[in-house]
């Protein structure tokens, strides 16, 4: 019997995780149909009523729904309480299962794909929304030297700072604050560019051989990366290798296998 997937959203027509998943199941050799699903605000309850009616086993949830998936789960995993947001939704005899796989789909990017170190080095995050929020606790489980959470509203970093001082060595700083300080790995978690901006980042907060990443993609390099590229960074990328990742570990949660993401992130990167 085949089983039944999709992603949740609003919108939802431009996500990618259908090509990923139809990827990952013939890879892996799995029975599954992988679907996008359109919800309006307000209706999302009722739509994943729905979905496990009509056979659904497993959703990803997007925009603007993860904090709603997060109190609709029966059982959270620690990382997605810790995130307050859940992005994969296991239905089955235990009830609503929700998970938060955004975190280990970064980390796993930036060490497993591009290799870069985290542990012990000195990590910028940029923004204090619920995209850094939900990978904040797994970068400090890499262990990091210092780890700082800058936003335009101070008030703001400081707030998401505190929530996770308990895990590791985190501080706050609004942009002003990032004077005479530098970082091995500065990671954008903002939707500035969405409007046409740049989080007000100093060039003299990359350190030397720093890598720059942000959170978003495109089909050409963000905006974002372009800076990190002009500032010097040894590495500036984009979140494509996050998407896939985050994929990856909903598929595993879902599965129980674990596929092989260079090739279908290659695959992605063609089509784009």
């Amino acid at each position: 019997m085949t089983d039944r997937y999709g992603i949740m959203g609003h919108p939802v027509a431009h996500s990618r995780s259908p090509f990923i998943h139809a990827r990952f199941a013939a890879q892996t050799s799995q029975d599954l149909v992988y679907e996008a699903i359109h919800v309006e605000p307000g209706a999302f309850l009722a739509a994943v009523d729905d979905f496990r009616a009509g056979g659904g086993v497993g959703l990803n949830v997007t925009l603007p729904f993860k904090q709603e998936a997060f109190t609709l789960s029966q059982t959270v995993s620690e990382r997605a309480r810790r995130a307050e947001a859940v992005n994969t939704l296991s239905f089955g005899a235990e009830g609503v299962c929700g998970d938060n796989t955004d975190g280990v789909g970064l980390v796993r990017d930036l060490v497993s794909n591009l290799g870069i170190e985290i542990r012990s080095r000195r990590i910028l995050l940029v923004g204090a929304g619920g995209a850094a929020r939900g990978v904040l606790g797994p970068l400090l489980d890499e262990g990091p030297s210092d780890l700082v959470v800058a936003n335009r509203t101070l008030s703001r970093a400081r707030a998401l700072s505190e929530a996770f001082r308990d895990q590791g060595p985190v501080d706050s700083a609004g942009f002003s604050g990032l004077d005479g300080r530098a970082f091995d790995l500065v990671i954008n978690a903002t939707s500035a560019e969405v409007s046409g901006e740049l989080p007000p980042v100093p060039e003299s907060a990359l350190a030397e051989g720093a890598v720059v990443y942000d959170m978003m993609y495109g089909a050409g390099p963000t905006g974002f990366v372009r800076w990190g590229q002009a500032a010097g960074a040894r590495v500036s990328a984009d979140g494509l290798g996050m998407l896939v990742e985050q994929a990856a570990e909903s598929f595993f949660i879902w599965r129980g296998v674990r596929p092989e993401t260079a090739p279908v992130l290659e695959a992605l990167r063609r089509s784009l």
